[in-house]
């Protein structure tokens, strides 16, 4: 028992005390506290006090591509600690290769009959993906909040890491360090997140009075499989530095550069994009652009919340300063400017 309260208070980010009113029905705690504290019980396995398990917490789903890149577990438990906090329950629905698609989870979130729905990750980001589920969402007034860049017109809150300074981050670090071949490795061409880097990118060079070739920037899946075979391509075209669109991409990276029998960073500096765990263990540690995940993940959580108590909020989306982190994969280029 209390093991109990402690993980539930520590959760709810209340006093024991205050927990044990609660399970007991005593009076003296605020509705929203209560409410939280109940929730806290389901998130962490807990079965509630007999006289409370007829009061169902409020769900809302959290929609993950994938929990493979460790920057979506990460959001995953900023936003479910967030809406724990408020007295929501996270509901976590994760894509994987052949299972249940974007669409066939907000079909069984609307039978759950949840409260709202947080995506971090998924078709919003690509324009020539089926957007129909979203607008399913928007008819059933269904409150929603996006993590990170979407296509144009859906009409739901954001937020979002801000693309444009992650690149210009990146890219003044390379050419302080004297680089002048910058390659990028980005998602595909309909990927919105992917857009914006590029575009900043462009603006760069022109400011800089040099271009970014299309032969510099090569699309890949969100894979290290896929930022390996992209930054092959790169390789072959004499980059030296290489700006990737996640940390994933960047390690796939940094093996291509050795299965080239190439130093990284003595012949090619790696980027990545995230900062997510562990990239200060890799070999050598990554140079990276961190997303601000808790501020992100609790804004969310609070533009969701003031949708669910029923006010409106803008559709706008809020911009977060991404921090660049100087780490072992990024150095002066080689003497000679080629590989």
């Amino acid at each position: 028992m209390t093991r109990r309260l402690a993980q539930v208070a520590q959760k709810v980010g209340v006093s024991e005390a205050t927990v044990s009113r609660v399970l007991n029905g005593k009076p003296g705690v605020s509705d929203a506290t209560r409410q939280a504290v109940l929730s806290a019980l389901d998130v962490l396995g807990y079965e509630r006090p007999t006289q409370l398990r007829g009061e169902r917490a409020r769900l809302v789903g959290l929609v993950l591509p994938e929990l493979q890149n460790p920057i979506f577990p990460a959001f995953a438990e900023v936003v479910g600690g967030a809406l724990a906090q408020q007295g929501l329950t996270p509901v976590l629905c994760t894509q994987t290769k052949g299972g249940v698609s974007e669409a066939d989870y907000v079909e069984l979130l609307l039978q759950q009959q949840v409260s709202g729905v947080v995506f971090a990750g998924g078709l919003y980001h690509q324009a020539d993906a089926p957007h129909d589920h979203y607008q399913v969402l928007a008819d059933r007034k269904i409150p929603v909040v996006l993590i990170n860049a979407a296509i144009a017109h859906l009409g739901f809150p954001g937020v979002s890491c801000d693309d444009s300074v992650a690149v210009e981050q990146a890219w003044r670090h390379l050419v302080s360090l004297g680089h002048e071949r910058i390659g990028l490795v980005l998602g595909p061409s309909d990927h919105v997140p992917s857009q914006r880097k590029l575009a900043a990118a462009r603006v760069l060079a022109e400011e800089a009075g040099t271009t970014v070739p299309d032969e510099w920037v090569a699309r890949a899946m969100f894979s290290l499989e896929g930022g390996q075979a992209a930054a092959m391509r790169l390789l072959d075209r004499g980059v030296t530095g290489i700006i990737c669109a996640s940390d994933p991409l960047a390690l796939g990276a940094v093996r291509a550069a050795r299965r080239r029998g190439l130093s990284v960073p003595a012949d090619v500096s790696v980027v990545g994009y995230d900062d997510s765990a562990f990239m200060n263990c890799t070999e050598p540690p990554l140079t990276t652009v961190r997303q601000p995940i808790e501020a992100m993940g609790r804004a969310a959580v609070e533009l969701l919340s003031v949708q669910i108590g029923g006010r409106t909020v803008p559709s706008d989306e809020l911009l977060f300063e991404p921090e660049l982190v100087v780490r072992g994969s990024t150095a002066q280029p080689p003497r000679e400017n080629s590989l």
